[in-house]
């Protein structure tokens, strides 16, 4: 059994919570993007795909990797470059999320990635001082290339089999958290409309991959 089939139910609902309440886009967007970036599409304003039970596409699965700390992110395709940094749990339970719009974050609880099981990285799509390092995660297509680079100096390489939207009251908990029998990747964000009463986005998008190499 992997990590994240060994947590408790209630810790699984606790960080299901905290991804869907605060883990990305929790501020008001700024009007543009920051000096030498280029925004491209938002991800907010991007139709979202409908959401499924399971992701519908399977790529030829590499075996599991031993475990091994991520240190870089990389997705060509939507122009992600980003360091990683570690992410636990706070004193309530709740999941911690990274302090601004860059870098992105991994859970330590779960399984590394490229490890046996569903790994997490997780981050902002936008942020007070710009955007955020997954603005165009809504943008990744099924076959795009995922790329972490680990501490052990290896690479692990997944295929997107879905990019997925989500009311944030109907986070799905067993798809991202769930035991697998293989080693795959969860990339989550924010989307959809931004509330302003709330200052939160109202979905949360979410790429499934699977490791390939």
């Amino acid at each position: 059994m992997t990590r994240a089939g060994r947590r408790t139910a209630a810790a699984l609902v606790a960080l299901a919570v905290a991804l869907a309440l605060g883990a990305c886009g929790s501020h008001e967007p700024s009007p543009g993007p920051a000096a030498g970036q280029s925004a491209g599409p938002s991800a907010g304003a991007t139709s979202a795909p409908t959401p499924r039970d399971v992701p519908p596409v399977t790529p030829t699965r590499a075996p599991a990797m031993a475990a091994s700390v991520p240190v870089r992110v990389e997705i060509p395709t939507i122009a992600v470059d980003s360091e990683l940094m570690e992410l636990g749990l706070q004193a309530d339970g709740t999941l911690e999320v990274p302090p601004g719009a860059f870098p992105a974050g991994w859970f330590s609880g779960a399984p590394t990635p490229g490890e046996l099981g569903p790994a997490i990285i997780v981050g902002h799509i936008d942020w007070v001082t710009g955007p955020g390092v997954f603005l165009r995660l809504a943008e990744l297509a099924v076959g795009d290339e995922v790329r972490v680079t680990r501490a052990d100096g290896s690479v692990a390489v997944f295929r997107t089999t879905a990019v997925e939207s989500y009311p944030k009251d109907a986070f799905p908990t067993d798809l991202v958290y769930g035991d697998l029998d293989h080693a795959g990747l969860r990339v989550v964000s924010c989307g959809g409309e931004f509330d302003r009463s709330t200052g939160h986005y109202e979905d949360n998008v979410i790429a499934f991959a699977e490791l390939v190499v």
